[in-house]
C-alpha cells in the first residue's frame, strides 16, 4: 500500500472524525458531571442545520458556527431542567430530545436540501507545518474547525486532570454528595456541564456542514451521536483516547470510499459494505457491555452517571 494513499487517508480520518471529536469531548463532560445525554444525534442536527441555513442567509459562516453552538446549549438546557431539576429518566429525556431534534432539523432543513453555495469555513495550510513530510499533510493542510478539533482534546484532557474545576468535575460523577459537603454546587454545575456539551454537540453538527461534508441532507449526521455515545466508554472518559477513537472511527469510514480503487477491493466490492458496518458494530457492543454495572466500574464509567442528587438523601 502506498505511502501516498496512506496520507491521503489518514488526512480524511482527521477531519471526518472532527465532528464526532467534539460530540465526544462535551458528553465526557457532561457524564463526568453525572448526567447521560442520549440526545446528541438530535443536537447534532439542529446545529448543523442551523450553522448552514444562517451561512447561506448571512454569507458568514461563522455567524452559523456561533448559532450552533447556541442551539446546543439550549436543547441541553432543556434536557437539565428535565434530569438534574425535575430528577426525570436520564435515557427518556435524551431519547425524547434526539428525537426532536431529527424531526425539526428535517423540517427546517427543507428549504436548504438544493442549497450548493452557502459559505464554508476556511481551509488553509500552516506555513511551515504543513512542509513537513507524511505529518504535514496530515494535520496541517485542513479545515480550521480541524484545527480547533486538535486542540481542544488536549484542552480537555489538561483542564479535567489537571485543574481544580476538573477535579470537582470528577468529583459530581464520583460522589456529588461529598462534593456538596466540600461546597460544591452540584446542581449548578451539573447544569453548567450539561449546557457545555449541549453546546459541543451543536459544534459538531456545525462542522458538518459547513467543513466536513459543506451542504446540507435530511439525517446528514448518519448515526454519529451515537457513535459518539460508545465512543466515550471506548476512551474511558479520556479526552486524548475519545481523539484516538474519533479520528480511527473518520478514517475507517473513509476507507471503502478511498480504496475502492484497490485490487482487493474490485476483486470483492461487497467488502466495502462490511467495512462500513464495522464502526456501528463496534459501537452496539461496546454499549451492551457497559449496561452491566460491574463492567461500567471496570471500564471507569462515573460512579454517579445517570442518577439524580437530591440533596436531603445525600448520607453524610
Amino acid at each position: 500500500m502506498e505511502i501516498g494513499f496512506l496520507v491521503t487517508l489518514l488526512a480524511a480520518g482527521i477531519r471526518s472524525g472532527t465532528g464526532i471529536l467534539f460530540s465526544t469531548i462535551g458528553e465526557i463532560f457532561a457524564e463526568r458531571a453525572g448526567v447521560l445525554n442520549v440526545g446528541i444525534e438530535g443536537m447534532m442536527l439542529m446545529g448543523a442545520v442551523t450553522a448552514y441555513g444562517l451561512s447561506d442567509a448571512t454569507g458568514n459562516p461563522w455567524l452559523g458556527l456561533g448559532a450552533a453552538i447556541l442551539v446546543g446549549g439550549v436543547m441541553a438546557l432543556l434536557h437539565a431542567i428535565m434530569t438534574v431539576t425535575l430528577r426525570a429518566d436520564q435515557v427518556v429525556s435524551g431519547l425524547a430530545l434526539g428525537l426532536l431534534g431529527t424531526g425539526m432539523s428535517a423540517v427546517i432543513g427543507a428549504p436548504l436540501v438544493e442549497i450548493r453555495t452557502a459559505p464554508r469555513l476556511p481551509a488553509f495550510p500552516i506555513p511551515f507545518l504543513a512542509d513537513i513530510p507524511v505529518l504535514g499533510p496530515i494535520f496541517f493542510d485542513q479545515n480550521v474547525i480541524v484545527y480547533i478539533g486538535l486542540l481542544a482534546a488536549p484542552i480537555a484532557w489538561w483542564y479535567i486532570y489537571h485543574t481544580r474545576p476538573g477535579m470537582e468535575l470528577r468529583a459530581l460523577g464520583e460522589y456529588p454528595a461529598a462534593a456538596d459537603v466540600l461546597g460544591i454546587n452540584v446542581i449548578r454545575q451539573r447544569y453548567l456541564y450539561v449546557i457545555l456539551g449541549g453546546m459541543m454537540a451543536g459544534l459538531g453538527g456545525a462542522a458538518l456542514s459547513l467543513a466536513i461534508t459543506p451542504l446540507w441532507i435530511e439525517d446528514m449526521t448518519a448515526g454519529q451521536g451515537w457513535i459518539a455515545l460508545g465512543l466515550v466508554i471506548f476512551a474511558g472518559w479520556d479526552p486524548l483516547r475519545a481523539a484516538f477513537g474519533s479520528y480511527l472511527f473518520g478514517a475507517i469510514r473513509r476507507l471503502p470510499l478511498d480504496a475502492q480503487n484497490l485490487p482487493v477491493f474490485l476483486a470483492a466490492p461487497q467488502l466495502g459494505y462490511f467495512m462500513n458496518m464495522l464502526p456501528y458494530l463496534f459501537v452496539i457492543l461496546l454499549m451492551i457491555i457497559s449496561a452491566r454495572g460491574n463492567m461500567r466500574r471496570r471500564i471507569g464509567a462515573p460512579a454517579a452517571l445517570g442518577q439524580a442528587y437530591v440533596r436531603e438523601e445525600r448520607g453524610v
